[in-house]
């Protein structure tokens, strides 16, 4: 079975892969509906994470849409994914996915740096056994 990317895989790829379109929005220009919904070219996306483009849609919108998106307090909801944002299809939004983005790498580092203290506390204790048997 071919190994599916995570859920930071693609968000890290989506943010590399358009954070110029988003930073170089003019309201002037109006290239798309609004600043924070970027469109996003779901087959490109795919192409680029060797995956079939109907397995990255479903993921955005019936999972991380779900995970990630939120209802504010006035009830209105505040969608990570959205297929159809104004006049723009697929569009991710973009601030909330920098943030995310963030935390995953945060807690990326977090549990590598986790696991390069485990491997250096049983690296001393293999020495220290070593040590006492010879």
């Amino acid at each position: 079975m071919k190994k599916l990317p995570t859920d930071r895989k693609i968000l890290k790829k989506i943010y590399s892969l358009y954070y110029d379109v988003f930073r170089d929005y003019q309201e002037e220009s109006k290239t798309r509906s609004s600043k924070v919904y970027v469109p996003i070219d779901i087959e490109k996306l795919a192409m680029k994470l060797s995956v079939d483009s109907h397995l990255i849609f479903g993921r955005l919108y019936y999972h991380m849409d779900k995970k990630y998106g939120y209802t504010q307090s006035d009830d209105s909801k505040v969608h990570l994914f959205t297929p159809i944002a104004g006049n723009d299809k697929n569009a991710v939004n973009f601030p909330l996915l920098g943030a995310i983005v963030a935390e995953m790498e945060d807690a990326h580092r977090k549990n590598i740096l986790s696991i390069i203290i485990s491997l250096a506390a049983l690296a001393i204790s293999l020495v220290s056994i070593g040590v006492t048997i010879f």
